[in-house]
């Protein structure tokens, strides 16, 4: 069956084809040829998203994704470094360069990008916090939870604050919680935030991602591949930031020799696909997952249409065109 869906949009993506935008030579042309990669999965707009790192290495990476002549960039997420220094919350992001929140180291950083940062992930515990977040949200600067191991108070803190999501929900936390309270449960009964999810089949079991699904609503959940330069390429040794990961034949990208994960292989029609296997919904409740959805978040739009062919019973999607 054809269908006809607006243009996909990922609002965290740290690379693609190949091209890590982390790494610390990174080139604007590098940037749009890793985007014009994208479109092949539908993708027509997204955030380049920039994870923890020196100053100095985050600021030329920033400068290179601000400069990019490409319409399909939306602007830039800021994952960290205002995270969680504890393994697991922290996930792949170096501890080195974790470091307490604060206006003004914020402010040299969006200058360095020209003004262009949209999304930052934080972690609600880390000392400066909440008075980050009151900063942002006044600027017209969305923020998001997450590689956090806060407790409830401090959650509720930052959505008093002006949190409106969590990052890759069921990730970025540590491997062991409390039965309850916990940062799952917190956040998932927050009604003020959003989730997104990488629905890749390894950063959560179907199960999960179908109950988050049905505690969030499906207006309220957004679908994120937090795709690193191993997306779209075959098995191998990548980095991100410098930091080396590999892909699995399974598609996994983890830190060798850990168990922990470092991002995702995953494409945007693929986590479409994976979202309708694993809660059972129609594709045309996922589709505004991964399109219109994010952009609403962000207070603008899609781009571009996408033609495809869905098989409802294998539940395959296959892309066959991307106009924008």
């Amino acid at each position: 069956m054809r269908i006809d869906l607006p243009g996909l949009f990922d609002l965290q993506v740290n690379g693609f084809g190949g091209i890590d935008f982390n790494e610390p030579d990174l080139a604007a042309d590098r940037v749009a040829e890793a985007v014009e990669r994208m479109r092949a999965t539908g993708v027509t707009r997204c955030l380049p998203t920039l994870i923890t790192s020196s100053f100095a290495r985050f600021a030329a990476s920033a400068r290179a994704a601000s400069r990019a002549d490409s319409s399909a960039i939306a602007g830039i997420h800021m994952e960290g470094p205002y995270l969680s220094p504890e393994d697991g919350a922290r996930g792949a992001h170096p501890r080195a360069h974790v470091i307490p929140a604060s206006v003004d180291d914020f402010a040299r950083r969006q200058d360095a990008a020209g003004g262009r940062i949209v999304l930052v992930t934080l972690a609600p515990e880390v000392p400066g916090a909440v008075a980050l977040i009151e900063h942002l949200v006044a600027s017209g600067v969305r923020v998001a939870i997450g590689h956090t191991a806060a407790e409830p108070s401090q959650i509720r803190d930052a959505v008093a604050a002006g949190a409106t999501l969590s990052t890759h929900l069921g990730n970025g936390c540590a491997q062991m919680l409390p039965r309850h309270p916990n940062v799952i449960w917190e956040q998932l009964a927050a009604d003020a935030l959003m989730a997104s999810l990488i629905v890749d089949g390894h950063h959560l079991p179907p199960s999960t991602v179908k109950a988050i699904v049905r505690a969030k609503g499906a207006r309220r959940t957004i679908l994120v591949t937090d795709a690193i330069a191993a997306a779209g390429c075959r098995p191998g040794r990548y980095s991100i930031g410098g930091v080396d990961c590999e892909l699995g034949e399974n598609g996994r990208v983890s830190l060798p020799g850990t168990p922990y994960l470092a991002g995702s292989s995953l494409t945007m029609d693929r986590a479409i696909v994976n979202t309708v296997r694993f809660t059972g919904l129609p594709i045309d409740d996922v589709i505004p997952m991964a399109s219109t959805m994010p952009a609403s978040y962000l207070g603008t739009t899609t781009a571009g249409t996408v033609t495809a062919e869905w098989d409802e019973g294998a539940r395959e999607l296959q892309i066959r065109r991307v106009t924008s």
